[in-house]
């Protein structure tokens, strides 16, 4: 295909100022009738699974389950549910256990989740009320394991820190605070991290604005995704 010199490329605005595309109704992968020109926006996001896992789990997973029942005596009220998905164990942790379990789960003899490498959040905007999550991916160094632990709370209920069981979770937990609004108690310093410490609500919950956030500090606009310059 030939192009001519010079020739302005197709659906470009040189010069305007941010705007949609041309066609701003139709992303890349089929998305009608929203501001979203990402293209991004037609993907369909596949909901978590709710019910427990059938036994067995497969691999490792029904030996890490079965020594943390015969290590931790309030296992049936601590473990919610038990879901293996996409070859990945998750054990769903009430709020109020989550330090207890972390302490066996590093402990046991039978178990060796030495390292915590990451805690974060997410924000399942209208599934339920405890539509803040925090998950906790542990990795046993001595059997070469891994499982993922997750908590669900409700806007504004605290979960227990593990930065005594866990050290590296403190500045994780105050990322996670930080980004969604969890309060961590028991934390050594709960502060921001990432925004400024006089900042107002939490940038990656569900129904936080896109743009149109002034940036105080700087006194630029970022603008609403409809409005921003498109590069082709």
């Amino acid at each position: 295909m030939s192009v001519e010199p010079n020739a302005e490329p197709a659906g470009a605005n040189l010069g305007a100022p941010a705007q949609t595309p041309a066609s701003p109704d139709k992303g890349m992968f089929g998305i009608h009738g929203t501001g979203d020109v990402s293209g991004f926006g037609g993907l369909v996001r596949r909901r978590p699974a709710n019910a427990d896992s059938p036994r067995p789990f497969g691999g490792y997973f029904d030996e890490v389950h079965d020594a943390l029942e015969e290590a931790y005596p309030a296992f049936a009220d601590a473990v919610e549910k038990v879901i293996v998905d996409r070859g990945e164990l998750t054990l769903h942790i009430a709020p109020e256990k989550i330090a207890e379990v972390c302490q066996i789960m590093r402990d046991d003899e039978s178990l060796r989740f030495e390292l915590c490498s990451s805690v974060s959040g997410v924000d399942y905007l209208g599934s339920d009320n405890r539509r803040l999550h925090v998950a906790y991916h542990l990795t046993s160094l001595t059997y070469r394991r891994r499982v993922r632990l997750e908590v669900a709370v409700a806007p504004g209920t605290p979960v227990p820190s593990v930065t005594a069981v866990y050290p590296t979770a403190d500045w994780q937990e105050r990322e996670t605070y930080d980004m969604f609004g969890i309060v961590f108690e028991g934390h050594p310093n709960l502060t921001r991290i990432l925004m400024p410490d006089d900042w107002e609500g939490h940038p990656q919950r569900k129904d936080y604005p896109l743009g149109g956030v002034p940036v105080e500090y700087k006194g630029a606009v970022i603008p609403p995704p409809d409005q921003r310059r498109v590069y082709q």
